[in-house]
């Protein structure tokens, strides 16, 4: 419960359910955090800064309850929340009905700007996003392609939800502009339980590689398939395949090579604004204490933390979210996950992240992911060559 003096960071986030892992990074810099959140300047004097933790359970219904106990329960000052094509813009839209401030990440911002409208039509008020878009990732797609020739015909393989409208829309122009043929065999429902149509449709075309905004387990289906039916593109390239590519799949993708988008490494040139800790230290911090490896959501996780305490010492009231909300929109700040600028983005709610091309490649230690394409972020140096399928 908050008292007078102290100000309340809140953070939803799946603690269970099948995005349960994919919560672990906010929550590990939640934790990290919290003592340097607990002595915060703010308005020339000390206000203790405490953290409120709320569990989607993966599911949006409880997403939007756990935003109003932050909001009611807990007097939230800013609300953070990642991760969930359905609980994200669940968090969202409660934050805006509440008139809470809130900040989001790991969601493409076309996604997060053409969702479907809340109940009562309101939106964008109170709430903020950093991200990349979808043209990004067509443009850093295409490069990895390119590492093959320079024109492929790929093979798209998209949801029959808005991702896949949106990656129609926004992806195709800019791959077809750099030369590539892009086949569409029609979307399939999510989670598929047989693409066996897809792949009959992509094999009589002839493509030789694939694109896809998969689950991990949908892909590994495709792969399948795929194989059985004799078909073997030389490269994959999936925008969801970001933090745990391996988690379900097993060993059905595990000669695939997966090329995807990368947003951070502990090789990123970052730093915290709250105490200029490194990307390498993260990464190393995490792993330690976790026993888990590093993963890419750490980078944007650390970031919002981060956006957040910029807000609370630089708006004009911190106690009024009104007041908080506009020292979001004002914001340009250096991250953990790179310099986020809210006073020039696509729109005025959003800040880019800058993507460049990953291919996860077998190592000594296992499965590592490998940069091979830099050209967003020339000071971040390439790893590998791209490697068509084994």
């Amino acid at each position: 419960m908050r008292t007078d003096s102290q100000l309340c960071i809140g953070a939803v986030i799946p603690q269970t359910g099948r995005l349960a892992r994919l919560g672990d990074p906010l929550s590990y810099v939640l934790r990290r955090l919290a003592p340097r959140l607990a002595r915060t300047r703010v308005g020339g004097r000390d206000r203790p800064v405490r953290v409120a933790v709320r569990d989607s359970r993966s599911d949006p219904d409880h997403a939007r309850r756990a935003v109003r106990e932050l909001a009611v329960d807990e007097g939230a000052d800013v609300v953070l929340t990642m991760a969930g094509t359905q609980v994200l813009p669940a968090v969202v839209d409660a934050c805006e009905r509440l008139q809470v401030p809130c900040v989001s990440t790991t969601f493409p911002w076309q996604a997060y700007v053409h969702r479907p409208a809340p109940e009562g039509g309101h939106r964008f008020a109170w709430t903020y996003h950093f991200a990349w878009g979808l043209d990004d990732i067509a443009r850093v797609f295409a490069e990895m392609w390119e590492r093959l020739g320079p024109a492929q015909t790929v093979g798209c393989l998209w949801n029959d939800d808005l991702q896949g409208t949106l990656l129609r829309r926004e992806f195709v122009p800019v791959a077809r502009e750099r030369g590539h043929e892009l086949v569409d065999p029609g979307g399939y429902q999510e989670p598929a339980a047989d693409l066996t149509k897809h792949v009959e449709y992509l094999r009589g075309n002839d493509v030789d590689v694939i694109t896809s905004a998969a689950t991990s387990t949908d892909l590994a289906l495709f792969h399948r398939e795929a194989r059985r039916a004799g078909m073997r593109p030389r490269l994959i390239t999936c925008s969801r395949w970001l933090a745990y590519p391996h988690l379900h799949a097993g060993d059905d993708l595990a000669d695939a090579r997966v090329a995807t988008l990368v947003y951070w490494t502990p090789r990123h040139p970052y730093a915290s604004s709250l105490d200029g800790t490194t990307p390498a230290e993260l990464a190393a911090a995490y792993q330690d204490e976790t026993g888990n490896p590093w993963l890419q959501p750490l980078g944007l996780a650390h970031a919002l933390v981060e956006v957040a305490h910029h807000a609370l010492v630089h708006a004009d009231d911190p106690d009024d979210g009104r007041a908080v909300a506009e020292a979001v929109s004002r914001t340009r700040l250096h991250t953990m996950a790179g310099f986020l600028d809210w006073t020039s983005g696509p729109t005025p709610n959003v800040a880019l992240v800058p993507l460049v091309g990953g291919q996860w490649q077998s190592g000594p230690q296992g499965h590592d992911l490998a940069v091979v394409t830099n050209t967003a972020l020339p000071d971040l140096p390439v790893t590998a060559d791209v490697l068509p399928a084994g």
